[in-house]
C-alpha cells in the first residue's frame, strides 16, 4: 500500500533570527559588543582582553613588548585597577586584573589604554587610533572561573602559536623582581585562596607545571635575567602540584 508524504509549509512570521539581521560589523571581524558592562561596588577580578588596530606593529616583537611592558609598571595599581597577570599576543593581549569597582575598572583601563597608545605611537612614529575598539571585560566571580581564565591566559600563547613552555611574552616569565616592579598583589579572596575551591584544574596549568618541574627556560625572553617560570605567588601551589591532590 502506498503510503503519502506530509509535504513542508512554511508559514509566515515576525521577529525572530532572521538571516543578515543584526548590527553589522565595521572591520573584516565583529568589534565588542556596546551592550552594558556588569556593574559591581566591590573589589573584583576580571578577565580584560584589548585588540590594537591592523596598522600597529606586532607586540610580540622586542621593541613592543617592552613598551607595553613598561606600562604595566607605570600605571601599577593607579586608579583602583591592579593588572596581576599577563599574555601579549601578536594583535591582542589578556590582562588578569583587580578592580575596586566597575568605575575603577572603566577609569584604570582608561588610563592604561592612553598610556599605551601615546607610547606605541611614539616608537612607530605614528598618530591616531592604536586599539581596535574599546576593552572586553569578564568579571570572574567562582574559583573555576578564575582558574580556568588563568589557564587560558597563561596558555594562550599555546593556543596560538604552539608554544608548548613559559612564553617570554607572559607574565609567568618573569621572575619576583620583575613581577614586584611590573604587577600588583592581589588583595581579593578568591585570587588569594579561593582559587583552591575549583573543581577542576585546566589542562594548560597542568602543562605548565609539567614545563616548570622539568626547569624549561623561555628561549626568546625579550629581556635579560632569570628565565625560570614563576607563577603567581598566590597561586604557586596550585602550578607546583601541592594543591592538585585536594582539589
Amino acid at each position: 500500500m502506498r503510503t503519502s508524504k506530509q509535504m513542508s509549509l512554511k508559514l509566515p512570521h515576525r521577529g525572530g533570527k532572521r538571516t543578515g539581521a543584526g548590527r553589522k560589523p565595521k572591520g573584516p571581524r565583529a568589534l565588542v559588543s556596546h551592550k552594558a558592562r556588569p556593574r559591581f561596588e566591590k573589589p573584583a577580578a576580571v578577565h580584560v582582553t584589548l585588540r590594537v588596530a591592523t596598522h600597529v606593529w606586532n607586540l610580540r616583537s622586542r621593541r613592543c613588548f617592552r613598551v607595553i611592558e613598561g606600562c604595566f609598571a607605570d600605571a601599577r595599581g593607579q586608579s583602583g585597577l591592579r593588572i596581576v597577570e599577563f599574555a601579549v599576543m601578536g594583535n591582542h593581549m589578556h590582562l588578569l586584573a583587580e578592580a575596586e569597582s566597575d568605575v575603577a575598572l572603566s577609569r584604570g583601563m582608561q588610563g592604561l589604554t592612553v598610556r599605551i597608545s601615546r607610547r606605541l605611537n611614539r616608537l612607530m612614529d605614528g598618530r591616531g587610533t592604536v586599539f581596535a575598539d574599546h576593552y572586553h571585560a569578564r568579571v570572574l566571580s567562582s574559583p573555576s572561573e578564575l582558574v580556568s581564565a588563568i589557564g587560558y591566559l597563561l596558555g594562550n600563547a599555546a593556543h596560538h602559536y604552539g608554544i608548548e613552555r613559559a612564553d617570554g611574552f607572559c607574565s609567568s616569565a618573569l621572575d619576583a623582581e620583575e613581577r614586584e616592579r611590573v604587577l600588583s598583589r592581589p588583595q581579593t579572596w578568591l585570587l588569594k585562596s579561593g582559587w583552591r575551591r575549583a573543581k577542576r584544574i585546566p589542562l594548560s596549568l597542568e602543562k605548565l607545571w609539567a614545563c616548570q618541574a622539568s626547569d624549561k627556560a623561555p628561549s626568546d625572553r625579550p629581556q635579560t635575567g632569570t628565565n625560570r617560570m614563576i607563577a603567581p605567588r598566590e597561586v604557586t601551589d596550585l602550578l607546583r602540584g601541592s594543591a592538585l591532590s585536594h582539589l
